[in-house]
């Protein structure tokens, strides 16, 4: 099993968008990154966890727990011109853009703030999250990470 943080702008996509989601499922689109989409086709397989986190808000953070409950397949939005993350690039023959599906868990019991992870660099050394410049909205989670995260609850 792998571990995963997913990053939405809540005003666009929430935990709570997720939860009310029929089958408390929806498709994580809209990732035009390439690392990012590798980690998608390469890494998340049914079953990973997932940290869901709200970024560019008022306070940004961990705020709730999902699933994997897919392997990753073609983007639609890409293919679509009155998407907002058509790409005009994107071949529906060889998809450049993939995306997964994720079911939604919990809640977090409270807000887990990205400056409260920052004030712990010993325990999450090498987190991604912390690292300085990285803006993915798809990142790799370590088990250690993963246990510590959840033990700030």
């Amino acid at each position: 099993m792998n571990y995963w943080l997913l990053k939405s702008e809540p005003d666009a996509f929430s935990i709570d968008d997720l939860k009310n989601a029929p089958g408390k499922t929806e498709h994580w689109d809209g990732v035009r990154n390439y690392q990012a989409r590798n980690f998608m086709r390469d890494g998340m397989h049914k079953g990973d966890q997932v940290f869901f986190y709200h970024s560019n808000c008022k306070e940004p953070g961990i705020v709730g727990l999902a699933e994997i409950v897919s392997g990753a397949y073609p983007d639609h939005t890409a293919f679509d011109a009155n998407e907002k993350y058509f790409d005009p690039k994107s071949d529906p023959e060889n998809p450049r853009w993939l995306m997964v599906d994720v079911r939604y868990k919990r809640k977090t019991k409270r807000l887990i703030s990205l400056s409260e992870i920052k004030q712990h660099p010993e325990q999450l050394d090498g987190f991604a999250l912390i690292r300085r410049g990285n803006r993915l909205s798809v990142m790799p989670v370590s088990k250690q990470h993963w246990d510590f995260i959840l033990s700030l609850e």
